[in-house]
């Protein structure tokens, strides 16, 4: 079993696809690194070598990933809402951040419907 940063791959998927598991590298950089550390993208990732795991840990610690990353976002969204930024007093109130409309949908980021009495139907 291939791990790296703390995450163990999937070992039933292909490597470029195992390698999204870890928290900051969706499908482009995947096959970039994959690439660049010279592994086959369409080998499975409990068919890699230790020679060829550490060349992928190598080329993945080149980017920010994982805990570093959760904690650069963190931070960056914490700034907004101490400098009182539109996307800020959204993230404050628990509504969508990017422009999305609100009257409707928007369930995932308000919670469970609240309903108010005597409302007009």
């Amino acid at each position: 079993m291939a791990r790296i940063k703390g995450i163990d791959l999937p070992n039933d998927k292909h490597v470029s696809i195992a390698l999204t598991a870890i928290y900051g590298i969706g499908r482009n950089l995947a096959l970039t690194i994959c690439k660049d550390a010279k592994v086959d993208p369409t080998k499975k990732a409990r068919d890699l070598d230790q020679d060829e795991q550490t060349r992928l840990r190598d080329e993945v610690n080149k980017y920010l990933t994982e805990g570093d990353l959760r904690r650069e976002v963190n931070m960056i969204i914490k700034t907004k809402m101490e400098i009182n930024s539109y996307q800020g007093t959204r993230h404050k109130r628990g509504l969508p951040v990017r422009g999305q409309r609100t009257n409707r949908n928007a369930r995932t980021r308000k919670g469970k419907p609240k309903t108010i009495a005597n409302k007009k139907k």
